[in-house]
């Protein structure tokens, strides 16, 4: 099968390469970069096994089918490495498969980014700072809050509003008091 030009260009403007995960919200780079296999047609490598020719068994199309699905098996656990971070990138090179490599993260960082203790180490953590416009750091504020309220933790909106005025960067000071 011959892929067009424009096709391949249409799967690249719909699947944008994630960012690099460096083990922070996992659960957000695990999302696109699934999203991203799959506009590659990648992603059944994160859940099949390798196809297996028996001792004995000498047919062709079988052992095509095995080259095929290693081809492809590579190609996304590289796209899965080359989506780490440097440091990650070394610690989980040496995983066999696409699908070793995607278990073995989900176990890792899953467990890690889904708890309350997660967000509330993130609300607790949150500073603004000068050389990031306000806004953003509002939106992302508003994003750990968010993350807070679905896991069940109810703040009162008198706190919120405070927790943000303390929050706010040095140079506000003087909005503070």
């Amino acid at each position: 099968m011959v892929v067009q030009p424009h096709v391949v260009q249409l799967i690249a403007t719909q699947g944008e390469r994630p960012e690099k995960f460096s083990s922070n919200d996992f659960k957000k780079w695990h999302k696109k970069m699934l999203f991203y296999l799959t506009t590659l047609s990648l992603a059944r490598f994160l859940s099949e096994e390798a196809p297996v020719i028996f001792e004995g068994e000498s047919d062709t199309k079988k052992r095509v089918a095995i080259d095929s699905w290693g081809h492809g098996d590579f190609l996304c656990k590289n796209y899965i490495l080359n989506g780490l971070s440097d440091t990650l990138y070394s610690v989980y090179s040496s995983t066999t498969t696409a699908r070793a490599l995607w278990e073995s993260l989900k176990k890792k960082y899953k467990t890690e980014d889904a708890g309350l203790k997660f967000i509330v180490e993130k609300f607790l953590e949150f500073k603004m700072v000068d050389s990031k416009k306000v806004m953003n750091q509002v939106q992302e504020f508003q994003m750990i809050l968010h993350d807070l309220h679905a896991e069940g933790t109810k703040l009162s909106e008198s706190f919120q509003v405070a927790d943000m005025i303390e929050k706010l960067p040095p140079l506000w000071k003087d909005f503070k008091y």
